[in-house]
């Protein structure tokens, strides 16, 4: 008993510090439940992604939780301390700014829906699948680098969140998750061209009937939210004559998970086309033609 009349005099003799440990208290009881919860959600629910949302919803509450105790100590009951304050905070936010940015841009992020997990997106020139947001970070599942292609390299990435106010985000699936993409085929001089141009289009068109259909109501969506004009998603195909070959160019829309196999399948089967034709298209590659061959003089002693 006499340690706790100790306290309470000691707390009555200095009210801020009584304050701010009141405060930190109150702080780290949070923290400790935000954190207890989150297990506890983590080993009950089976469902991956109600999991999730669950424990995103008692961390976003709880910081909330946590920012309504901060604001009613430091401007209710703790009238002499406000100058204190106001310079630990200006402390805090200059050491802790980057910090502070992450839990902004989290906020930000989830709030404007700038991506969610399961999206595709590029942002500090780094691409991938987004596998988690938390406060602080954004943890990505990376493609490319070494990897040709759109394909996984292995590596999981953690980004700041902070980010999100630094520079460009390019997200592959929000609103519209199709990407256009081209390749070129080298078709020989003398080969019957207009041969070759149905081939090439009737192929890209069964091919990509699909995503073609599937993309237009999402293009017009898109039309009518953004301002920005309409797009043609039918496969096109445009032809420029070069220095070896006829340069046959294929565009086409697809889905931004499927890009790679897409372009696969698609040379797969022009190819097995093309030679069905028995010489009357025929592919190219890079020659070299000598023109003239100059004398040498050789005198041999």
């Amino acid at each position: 008993m006499e340690i706790v009349e100790n306290i309470s005099q000691w707390m009555n003799e200095h009210p801020t510090s009584s304050s701010i440990i009141k405060y930190l208290v109150w702080a780290v009881f949070i923290l400790l439940t935000i954190a207890f919860l989150r297990k506890l959600l983590r080993k009950k629910l089976p469902d991956s992604a109600v999991r999730y949302k669950s424990q995103k919803a008692v961390e976003i509450l709880g910081y909330i939780l946590l920012v309504i105790i901060t604001i009613s100590y430091f401007t209710g009951s703790i009238k002499d301390f406000a100058l204190a304050i106001g310079l630990l905070t200006a402390g805090i936010t200059i050491t802790l700014q980057e910090l502070i940015l992450s839990i902004a841009g989290s906020f930000y992020i989830f709030f404007v829906g700038v991506y969610k997990p399961g999206d595709r997106i590029e942002i500090n020139n780094i691409k991938g699948d987004v596998i988690d947001i938390d406060s602080i970070y954004t943890t990505m599942m990376e493609i490319g680098e070494w990897v040709s292609s759109d394909n996984y390299s292995g590596r999981i990435v953690k980004l700041s969140n902070a980010f999100v106010f630094k520079g460009p985000v390019y997200n592959y699936s929000k609103d519209f998750p199709f990407v256009w993409d081209e390749f070129n085929l080298p078709i020989k001089y003398g080969s019957d061209v207009e041969l070759a141009k149905s081939i090439i289009i009737e192929i890209a068109s069964k091919t990509l009937s699909d995503f073609v259909s599937n993309s237009i109501s999402q293009w017009n969506q898109v039309v009518n939210k953004y301002y920005i004009e309409n797009a043609q998603v039918d496969p096109t195909l445009a032809i420029t004559m070069t220095d070896n070959w006829i340069q046959f160019n294929l565009r086409y829309i697809v889905d931004y998970k499927k890009r790679r196999h897409t372009k696969h399948i698609l040379n797969e089967l022009i190819g097995k086309e093309i030679e069905k034709t028995k010489g009357k298209v025929q592919l190219a590659s890079a020659t070299i033609e000598i023109v003239r061959i100059p004398n040498i003089n050789v005198k041999k002693e």
